[in-house]
């Protein structure tokens, strides 16, 4: 059996980018996608994957520097997969994300909105208030590691710190390094999920085997030392466990103020990560919507009613769809919380309706979508019998986004007004953003 020619460092001029910021060599006929590489530099690379018509390298140095390139804050940026921008400045970084989703729309959609809004910015340090830190007991290296999965490996991330985890989660890998080194199970505790609210931090251990009675002790100390609620998973989303404290007055919750909203969540609830900028881009997406107290108002994949309940506070009548059982029970309890008698929510597969549904015929003034990466497709297909004068559209991914799009616009009749980024995730590829289409 032939053996795999070894992989050996190369140099080459980066002529240009891909639109998730790496640089773009050609070397023998090839493109080769350097991560964290920019447009006008001469750099050293080393290929991590080949593809049929393009190879992943990995940056190893920088001979010839562009001008946009400034010092990352971050020491494991390089290596750390949760970051892949730290490298230029946030101007810069949203240059990018632009592009992308004006790219998408004109090579998808073929459509170009009326106005470009400005993107929606907020802090870019400190923000992500939920994630999931891989662990994994690592004997060569004499620690537990805990952190984000390496960029151009599955392994994990040996750092110290996260300068985008909200505090006190920024500074406390090290320490939760130490904790799990001490227990029976580390070699059986493969993730933590992070929440941080604005009254609480919560971390949920994820565990493969039942904690003995020390490493509970353990654990519980972590909690009451760093002001941390604790809780176990043994298994799925209905197995959490509090352990520390042992009850707690008030669960997680966020605000948006300009609403007198409160949404409490459990904390493995979805949430957006960036608490400063749900509340701006909930705030611009009512702007947008524009409810009145006439108007009946439908939010589709709703979650806990992040835009739900503000949207109560404006419009005549609200309903809320989600396809999560749990979410839609949390969505119903917020409500209540907030005394809104005008918002139902229901449970309901929006990747499998049909048309026949009742409250697709009910009549809409307005719409919001918020779907996942995978779109709104069964939803936008159906539009001529919802029928909204209206719609806002948030968007996780600007591909399934111009693909919407494009059926709204080209089908359906509707005109795109106005489109824009939402700088959800600072440093990294990630492209939020957010569309207004009006019915022609």
């Amino acid at each position: 059996m032939a053996r795999k020619k070894r992989r050996e460092p190369e140099t080459a001029s980066i002529t240009s980018a891909t639109h998730d910021g790496r640089g773009i060599a050609a070397v023998s006929g090839k493109k080769v996608f350097v991560a964290g590489a920019l447009p006008g530099e001469t750099v050293e690379f080393i290929r991590r994957k080949s593809r049929r018509n393009f190879d992943e390298a990995e940056l190893l140095d920088v001979i010839q520097a562009s001008e946009d390139r400034i010092q990352a804050k971050c020491a494991a940026f390089g290596r750390c997969g949760g970051c892949s921008l730290q490298h230029v400045d946030e101007d810069y970084q949203r240059a990018i994300k632009f592009q992308t989703l004006k790219d998408n729309l004109e090579r998808i959609a073929k459509v170009e909105p009326e106005s470009w809004l400005e993107p929606l910015a907020g802090p870019v340090w400190a923000y992500r208030r939920r994630a999931r830190l891989a662990v994994k007991d690592v004997p060569a290296k004499g620690r537990v590691l805990v952190g984000f999965r390496e960029r151009h490996a599955p392994f994990i991330t040996d750092m110290h710190r996260c300068e985008v985890l909200a505090p006190p989660v920024d500074g406390l890998i090290d320490a939760l390094s130490e904790l799990i080194a001490k227990l029976s199970i580390r070699a059986r505790l493969p993730q933590i999920e992070i929440a941080v609210a604005e009254n609480a931090t919560a971390m949920v251990f994820r565990v493969l085997d039942a904690p003995s009675e020390t490493d509970t002790e353990h654990l519980r100390g972590f909690g009451a030392m760093n002001d941390c609620r604790i809780y176990l998973q043994p298994g799925g989303l209905d197995s959490l466990q509090l352990i520390q404290p042992v009850k707690i007055d008030e669960p997680l919750y966020y605000t948006l103020p300009e609403f007198d909203i409160r949404i409490d969540f459990e904390p493995i609830d979805f949430v957006q990560v960036n608490g400063d900028i749900n509340r701006r881009m909930v705030d611009f997406a009512l702007q947008q919507l524009d409810p009145g107290k006439q108007d009946r108002v439908l939010d589709l994949y709703c979650g806990i009613g992040n835009f739900s309940l503000p949207l109560a506070r404006r419009a005549g009548t609200v309903l809320g769809i989600e396809g999560e059982k749990s979410l839609v029970a949390r969505a119903a309890e917020n409500a209540a919380g907030n005394d809104l008698e005008n918002v139902d929510f229901r449970v309901a597969d929006l990747s499998r309706i049909d048309g026949s549904e009742a409250w697709i015929k009910a009549g809409w003034d307005r719409l919001l979508l918020d779907p996942a990466r995978s779109g709104a497709a069964e939803v936008v297909a159906r539009m001529p019998l919802l029928n909204p004068e209206r719609i806002v559209y948030v968007s996780c991914h600007p591909g399934t986004l111009a693909r919407d799009a494009g059926i709204l616009v080209h089908e359906h009749g509707y005109r795109l007004e106005s489109a824009g980024i939402i700088d959800m995730f600072p440093h990294t590829a990630h492209v939020e953003s957010i569309a207004v289409f009006r019915r022609t």
